[in-house]
C-alpha cells in the first residue's frame, strides 16, 4: 500500500521544477491499492481463512496508511523503510524479497499509484518472481442478469489457480493463472469498505514488522531520474460561432482536426 498525495487538492509544482509543493499537502492510501487490499480479505473470507499481510516500501510516516488497512480488517503489516527516493523497479525488487520471506500464495497490487502513473511495480514483480501475472483485474458489470453477475466475478480461486476477468479495449478478457500468482487491480473491481470502530481499536495492537533494503540485499537507487517537472499550458478560452457552416470552417482550417 503506498503513501500518495491527496488527487483531490491542487498540485502546484515549485518554481524551478525540482517536484511539486508539498507545504500543506494531505496524504491518502494509494485508492488502487485500497482497493486491492478490499479484494484480498474478500478471497479470505470466501476462503474461509488464511491471512492478509500488507506490505509498503516508505518512510515512518507510511505507518498512518498501513494503520488504515490493517482497520479494514488485514491481519499485520510489513514496512520496508526508507528514507530516501525509489523507482517502480527498486520497489518491486524489495516486494520479490518480502514475497520470498513470507511465501504467499497470491499477491494482489494496485494497477497503479496516482502519484507517478507509471502501472510497472506489478508486472516486474511477477517477473523477479517468476510468476504468471494477470493485470488490471475489473468487476464484470456488462453481463445479463444478477445471477451471471454472481457466478462471474472480478477474482476467483479455484483449486490451485485463480481467474481473472480484464476489461480490454474489446470487452472482457478471462485470464487462468496457476498459483502462487501476481494479479493487479482495477478501479472497478470493488468497493473497499470503510473501517469501522473496533477495526480501528484492533488495528493499534496489530503488529507492523519493519526491515530495511540493506537487511533485504537490495540496492534501491533509482533507475529512472526525474530531470524537471512542468504545469500544463493553462487552457484557453473558448469562441462562440454563429452557425454550423463557421464551425465546420474552423473545425477544418483551423483545428484541423476534419
Amino acid at each position: 500500500m503506498k503513501r500518495v498525495e491527496d488527487p483531490e487538492q491542487k498540485i502546484k509544482v515549485k518554481p524551478d521544477g525540482s517536484g511539486i509543493v508539498l507545504d500543506g499537502m494531505n496524504y491518502k492510501p494509494n485508492p488502487y491499492d485500497e482497493i486491492a487490499v478490499e479484494e484480498a480479505l474478500r478471497i479470505k473470507e470466501k476462503q474461509g481463512g488464511g491471512e492478509v499481510v500488507v506490505v509498503s516500501v516508505g518512510d515512518e510516516k507510511f505507518v498512518t496508511e498501513m494503520r488504515h488497512a490493517l482497520a479494514m480488517g488485514a491481519d499485520r503489516a510489513i514496512l520496508v523503510k526508507l528514507s530516501g527516493p525509489t523507482d517502480s523497479d527498486g520497489a518491486a525488487r524489495l516486494l520479490a524479497k518480502v514475497v520470498e520471506k513470507e511465501k504467499p500464495d497470491l499477491v494482489i497490487c494496485g494497477r497503479q499509484a496516482v502519484d507517478d502513473d507509471q502501472a510497472q511495480t506489478g508486472q516486474l514483480l511477477a517477473e523477479y518472481l517468476g510468476w504468471g501475472q494477470a493485470t488490471f483485474a475489473a468487476k464484470v458489470e456488462s453481463l445479463e442478469s444478477a445471477e451471471e453477475k454472481s457466478k462471474v466475478p472480478g477474482l476467483q480461486i479455484e483449486g490451485n489457480h485463480v481467474k481473472v476477468i480484464r476489461e480490454v479495449d474489446g470487452g472482457l478478457e478471462i485470464v487462468d493463472v496457476d498459483l502462487p500468482a501476481v494479479v493487479t487491480t482495477e478501479l472497478r473491481l470493488n468497493m473497499p469498505r470503510y473501517a469501522s470502530l473496533p477495526g480501528i481499536m484492533k488495528a493499534k495492537k496489530k503488529a507492523i514488522e519493519e526491515l530495511t533494503p540493506e537487511a533485504l540485499g537490495v540496492d534501491v537507487s533509482p533507475k529512472v531520474k526525474v530531470r524537471t517537472l512542468a504545469s500544463p499550458p493553462a487552457r484557453k478560452g473558448g469562441v462562440k460561432v454563429p452557425d454550423v457552416a463557421t464551425l465546420m470552417d474552423k473545425l477544418k482550417n483551423e483545428a484541423k482536426v476534419i
